[in-house]
């Protein structure tokens, strides 16, 4: 029987307006591809980023308007894009570099982030096209991170750690990454993941 292989990593990670997510939206969205191996398929100066369009009617939750007020600016500026070509722009991305739309649900690149099931529900909101290249199943970071701190004695990865980051995922450009922004949590998924698969044991 032929082992099934993954064919993209589409890493993906999203800013939002507020935690309630039937009314949030979406503020910031970056993303990357790599092999089931973690190597790009693409180079880091064709990863994605985009400021979305905010509408003014859009309420921003206290911890959004404390906490990432330069985003707002970018949200409210010129270089914000509308949705809806955002939608089109991603798809073109994934059918750039992962072929045309497969027809086989299972042969579609999988969604990848930390946390990436929020991610996923945004984007099923407001990128159909998009989200309608992709896999139904997710991989989700997170879960392996729950697992690692329940069932090991292991050190938690160290996420805001440019040295880490670059450790486990050597073709991270952080010089022209930010902290606690998408661009910079998508690199970091990535090499949360690569750290997991170097401490537990994942058999072949």
């Amino acid at each position: 029987m032929t082992r099934k292989v993954s064919s993209a990593y589409v890493w993906f990670d999203t800013e939002f307006s507020s935690l309630e997510l039937d009314e949030a939206h979406l503020l910031q969205v970056a993303v990357m591809l790599t092999d089931k191996d973690l190597k790009r398929i693409t180079p880091p100066d064709e990863d994605l980023n985009f400021y979305i369009r905010l509408p003014d009617s859009v309420q921003l939750s206290p911890w959004v308007e404390k906490n990432i007020p330069d985003l707002i600016k970018k949200c409210r500026s010129h270089a914000a894009v509308p949705v809806e070509e955002v939608d089109a722009k991603l798809t073109a991305f994934v059918d750039r570099w992962c072929g045309t739309p497969n027809k086989t649900v299972q042969k579609r690149p999988l969604m990848a982030g930390n946390s990436v099931h929020t991610d996923w529900l945004l984007a099923r909101n407001f990128f159909p096209i998009f989200t309608g290249r992709l896999h139904y199943r997710l991989l989700d970071v997170s879960a392996l991170k729950i697992q690692w701190l329940d069932l090991t004695d292991g050190e938690e990865f160290k996420k805001d750690d440019p040295k880490t980051i670059k450790q486990y995922f050597p073709e991270a450009d952080l010089r022209r990454l930010r902290q606690h922004d998408a661009c910079y949590d998508i690199v970091a998924s990535a090499a949360e993941l690569a750290y997991y698969r170097a401490h537990m044991n994942f058999s072949v």
